[in-house]
């Protein structure tokens, strides 16, 4: 395993990161879920990477039991807040009365004092900006969060947060956008006004739901028990890619891969990698051999003719349109 810096702050984190999103508490049984969490320590993953909205808050709970009795300053555990986490009218998005309840929720579940980075994981249209980052603020200043950060934030209103959390003397690091060689839409904005305001990306989905893997071929159904099949998020998530243009471009990648002594899924994970702006890439699992697979990529340096070669096959069904950062703020509050 390699390690970075969580963009310019003094937070040292693992650059292959484990999160449960859709496995924990739905999509596998607990045995496997803790089975993959013992099998990222053993790989040397130290940044754990949930959601208080996973499962329906099952997520964190897995976790925080799988992660017991571990020593707790040698782990990074990252969580979120925004979307519903029960019935009420105040039950979700970025007000004070939501962040202020829902980080007791995730510690709690989580069994822990603190998570070492709190994030908003959308913008909210319908609170006031200063309400949210004052808010963060009062959870960092009490303890229970170190850092702070947000996932699929606009630049502009990255750098609206960033301006009122250096007035609030909050430290404000990541941003967690998708990102994969499929999905680049950070690069033009995002990952600028990042690097400009000393803010690392902790990217999710760096092999497009496992498209990148190569294991949807075109002009074929997908196999059985694959995500493009699951009928609990998995198949909604992964649809904008099951594209024959899409898959015929994807197992062009697998020589490349070869070449480079990686599976096409390592490959993708080291390609999201090399962008300095990057400081982790999260891995999900439902099986612990996916996990010791896929941290094979850390530390893995393509040469620039590998990258020219694989943007020369990729670029062309590669989403690049900065707005679609837009289009992943709800414009209603959930």
């Amino acid at each position: 395993m390699e390690y970075r810096h969580l963009g310019r702050s003094g937070l040292v984190i693992s650059e292959i990161a484990y999160g449960n999103w859709l496995t924990h508490g739905s999509q596998v049984e607990e045995d496997a879920a803790t089975s993959c969490v013992r099998a990222a320590l053993d790989e040397g993953i130290t940044t754990f990477d949930t959601a208080d909205v996973y499962a329906g808050t099952k997520a964190e709970s897995v976790l925080g039991r799988a992660l017991k009795g571990e020593r707790r300053e040698g782990l990074e555990i990252f969580t979120t807040v925004y979307w519903p986490t029960g019935p009420g009218r105040n039950d979700r998005g970025l007000s004070r009365k939501h962040i202020m309840e829902s980080i007791n929720g995730s510690l709690s579940r989580l069994q822990t004092d603190y998570v070492d980075l709190y994030q908003a994981h959308r913008f909210d249209r319908f609170t006031p900006l200063e309400e949210t980052m004052e808010a963060f603020a009062d959870v960092v200043h009490s303890g229970k969060a170190h850092y702070i950060g947000v996932s699929e934030w606009t630049a502009d209103q990255i750098r609206a947060a960033h301006h009122l959390a250096r007035e609030l003397r909050v430290p404000l690091v990541s941003s967690q956008p998708q990102y994969s060689m499929l999905w680049r839409v950070i690069e033009a904005e995002v990952v600028p006004a990042c690097e400009d305001l000393g803010i690392g990306q902790i990217v999710w989905s760096p092999i497009a739901q496992g498209v990148l893997t190569g294991k949807y071929q075109p002009g074929q159904q997908p196999p059985t028990g694959s995500r493009a099949t699951d009928d609990k998020g998995g198949a909604n998530t992964i649809s904008r890619f099951m594209r024959d243009e899409v898959l015929e471009r994807v197992q062009q990648l697998r020589p490349l891969a070869t070449e480079a002594g990686l599976s096409p899924a390592q490959l993708a994970i080291a390609w999201v990698l090399q962008n300095p702006n990057v400081s982790a890439a999260i891995i999900g699992a439902s099986r612990p051999e996916q996990v010791a697979e896929n941290v094979k990529a850390a530390g893995v340096k393509l040469d620039a003719g590998l990258m020219a070669r694989i943007d020369e096959i990729i670029a062309p069904v590669a989403e690049t349109d900065p707005s679609k950062t837009y289009g992943s703020v709800p414009a209603a509050r959930p």
